[in-house]
């Protein structure tokens, strides 16, 4: 018995229904279209400006050199606004007439902007968002949030009196994590409903509970210890971890994979020997697993 559908329709119409089914269901908004040319690697030299505090004002050096390496000659650090443990707003506060971030995003030359907030509320990132969209609507702002200092959530947790970064395990880091980049992530996706899709998340956190996961694994070439990824207890990063992190950075500035890269110089510095070339392959591999596996990276799978 034929269907409803087919003796209320010839077949002409079926073939029109099955063509308008076909277009309904294909992605065309302009959103989709955005994010998938969001994932097209960046070949030509970008003009950087940077916000932020001891965990992040050392990344444009990194992602320089990097820049060198991977050929891409014409990239451009325009400028750093450093304050020590700052938030973002502290930047946004500066006097008009120190004000070098607010005087470079003004003159719509800037591509990307980089800022790095410990905690929320930060009105500082929607300020310099609007600011930026105001002289630049192809401008990206990049987020990276922090590593948790003393490894704990400081807004619901007393910071200890001895911090032991050797005996806390991978697990423990995600959980104690997790509500820092469940906001985070929100206020993200917030900021991009209320301005498009112009911020992106640089998960450097992500990557270095990664990087300690192996290290207690006994697969980090180099580091025995995840003590070796620290200068102190807050947790400034040594060597090995500033290049993860500007690995990080590289792959959601310019959209490419670190992977295959030459040792960068923050990396020699550490002088790990024969290790070198393992560890860096392993930083690379990380950083790129943790730009892909983030949503809000501006990478996919």
């Amino acid at each position: 018995m034929k269907s409803t559908l087919q003796r209320t329709l010839n077949p002409f119409a079926l073939l029109i229904t099955v063509a308008l089914f076909s277009i309904l269901a294909t992605p065309t908004n302009a959103e989709e279209k955005g994010n998938t040319k969001s994932t097209e690697p960046i070949t030509k030299g970008l003009r950087v400006f940077t916000c932020g505090h001891s965990f992040h004002v050392w990344v444009p050096g990194i992602i320089t050199d990097l820049c060198k390496k991977a050929g891409i000659n014409d990239h451009v650090q325009v400028g750093l606004s450093s304050i020590g443990g700052s938030r973002v707003i502290q930047h946004w506060d500066i006097a008009p007439e120190k004000n070098k971030a607010k005087e470079e995003l003004k003159t719509g030359k800037v591509d990307v902007l980089t800022l790095s907030p410990i905690f929320l509320p930060d009105a500082g990132i929607e300020n310099f968002t609007k600011l930026a969209l105001e002289h630049n609507k192809n401008i990206r702002i990049i987020v990276q949030p922090i590593w948790l200092r003393w490894d704990i959530y400081e807004p619901t947790t007393k910071r200890p009196e001895k911090v032991d970064h050797n005996a806390i395990t991978g697990e423990e880091l995600r959980i104690r994590h997790a509500e820092h980049f469940k906001k985070m992530d929100a206020h993200i996706v917030e900021l991009n409903q209320k301005y498009g899709n112009v911020l992106y998340i640089a998960p450097a956190p992500q990557a270095v509970i990664a990087l300690r996961e192996k290290i207690i694994a006994g697969k980090a070439p180099g580091l025995k210890v995840q003590e070796d990824l620290f200068t102190d207890a807050l947790g400034h990063g040594k060597a090995p971890l500033q290049a993860l992190v500007g690995y990080v950075d590289y792959a959601v500035v310019y959209r490419r994979s670190p992977v295959g890269l030459p040792v960068p110089a923050i990396l020699k510095s550490a002088k790990l020997g024969d290790q070198e070339e393992s560890l860096n392959l392993l930083l690379q591999e990380l950083a790129w697993e943790a730009v892909l596996a983030h949503p809000l990276s501006g990478m996919k799978k």
